[in-house]
């Protein structure tokens, strides 16, 4: 045997093919491992983005609110460190969430050299203005719905207006706890009590509220009949009373993320007429009193740029009520209630508004009338159906809104104006195109009310005022499925 031979026959014996393969996967290895660092090397470069520390934060402007509120509401702490690309971000972030707590006019959030830190760590500026916080002012409200049913269906009859005082606080400790305290007179005859303070821990995540009320009227609204409410009057006698008592606990573990949690008690009382002879269903089986324990569960995600006629952003709300606890069987009720809202803002001035509700009654049994709400009533309403309600155990709606702002203006009053938060006024105004449609589910009484159990549409164009930063003023034309139209103005102070 030749020395080849043997060398060939060692060459192509298992044991060298097995020793050549190790060496093969390990340098193998070796290459996988440095591309691995190669490419996290240049993702790393590529990505490197200069950042921000915050070595310092000061507040100006806030003689009564403690500097600790508005801390809460910027997207930075103290040693934070932000991209510089987003820095602008987070300013312009912070000062919305400052302005929407509805304590102040303006507000700047402003980064700036620090120059006793440290290199690359800088100072943030907040700067305030302050509202108004102390409103005791006389009450004079309409008690119907709007104020299209009170001027065009109710003749705008005097006797249907409340009158008396309201005395409000919004920030009464610099906690941004707002107190309530009023009484009212005319149409209704109310007696309130509520305090909110939204902080009573030091990460200031847990808030609680207080609320009892007690009303009397000789009116009631006791049915509906062609999706309009019938009334019932009494001039002699208070023919409906009802007494409200709520401990709320609100848990905030983020800046835009809010849970409620709603412990409340209810009696409410009507005439033997009214139980007897006008709606049995009332309160069902002509009963006239009702009583209950009520516990309800909110979900809040709010991220909209200005909450009181927003731009920009979305509102996400999920609300479950449960109505009578076993201790009374006056109610039995289980009501999913949902709300999503988003808003696109294509340019500083042109914005497309989405707004979407439902309600659910898990409990498919009869409900009380005055329980029996769907549209017609606080925000569950469409265009073109501000004089007619719609009852229902369940609804859903859909709402457009494309708005272009025509005027961005500031009025100075200068001394004129002798409180100095009033003296300066900015003020916005907005051309909106309306588009909404809804349907009511009703299995119980609807032969009388003929909008239930159909698609309903309504739209039209609007011009939307926007004073100070939370007072909005619409004028709108609007038209229905039905071919009815008119002119209806909606105001909502946020007070």
């Amino acid at each position: 045997m030749t020395k080849f031979q043997k060398r060939g026959e060692f060459y192509s014996s298992p044991l060298f093919i097995f020793d050549k393969m190790l060496k093969l996967y390990a340098d193998f290895e070796k290459m996988r491992i440095l591309c691995l660092f190669f490419l996290l090397g240049a993702n790393f470069i590529l990505n490197a983005q200069p950042f921000v520390h915050i070595g310092k934060i000061t507040v100006e402007g806030n003689r009564k609110t403690r500097t600790e509120i508005i801390l809460r509401e910027l997207r930075f702490n103290v040693g934070d460190s932000i991209p510089l690309q987003a820095l602008d971000t987070f300013c312009r972030e912070s000062e919305q969430l400052i302005l929407n707590t509805g304590l102040f006019n303006k507000a700047s959030v402003t980064i700036q050299p620090c120059e006793s830190c440290l290199p690359n760590t800088m100072t943030a500026r907040v700067w305030v203005d302050e509202a108004w916080y102390l409103y005791p002012v006389p009450i004079f409200e309409l008690a119907d719905r709007n104020f299209n049913v009170w001027w065009v269906e109710q003749d705008r009859s005097l006797q249907r207006i409340n009158f008396g005082t309201e005395f409000t606080h919004l920030n009464i400790s610099g906690r941004a706890d707002r107190l309530k305290i009023g009484a009212k007179y005319g149409y209704t005859h109310n007696y309130t009590l509520r305090y909110n303070l939204p902080y009573i821990n030091k990460n200031q995540t847990i808030g609680l509220s207080a609320d009892i009320s007690y009303s009397q009227n000789r009116e009631v609204n006791y049915a509906t009949a062609g999706n309009k409410q019938l009334f019932y009057r009494d001039s002699s006698n208070f023919i409906y009373s009802t007494f409200r008592s709520v401990l709320g606990m609100t848990y905030r573990p983020g800046l835009r993320t809010y849970h409620y949690f709603n412990l409340g008690f209810y009696q409410n009382r009507i005439s033997d007429f009214i139980s007897d002879e006008l709606n049995p269903h009332f309160f069902l089986n002509g009963e006239n009193m009702q009583r209950f324990f009520s516990f309800s569960y909110q979900f809040v995600y709010d991220e909209r740029d200005v909450r009181p006629y927003p731009m920009n952003g979305k509102y996400v709300s999920v609300r479950l009520e449960r109505d009578g606890l076993g201790i009374y069987n006056d109610r039995n009720s289980l009501t999913l209630l949902t709300y999503y809202d988003q808003y696109f803002s294509f340019s500083p001035k042109w914005s497309l508004g989405l707004k979407t509700g439902s309600k659910v009654s898990l409990i498919r049994t009869q409900q009380p009338y005055n329980d029996n709400r769907a549209l017609g009533f606080g925000k569950n309403h469409l265009h073109g159906f501000e004089y007619y309600v719609i009852d229902g155990t369940d609804m859903g709606f859909v709402k457009s809104s494309l708005r272009f702002q025509v005027l961005k203006e500031e009025i100075n009053f200068g001394k004129l104006v002798p409180i100095r938060q009033f003296r300066s006024m900015p003020i916005k105004t907005y051309i909106s195109l309306n588009s909404d449609w809804g349907y009511v589910n009703e299995p119980f009484l609807r032969e009388n009310n003929f909008l239930v159990n159909q698609l309903l549409w309504g739209g039209g164009i609007g011009l939307d005022f926007v004073f100070f930063y939370d007072k909005v003023l619409q004028i709108e034309y609007s038209i229905n499925h039905l071919k009815e139209k008119g002119i209806f103005l909606n105001i909502n102070l946020n007070l």
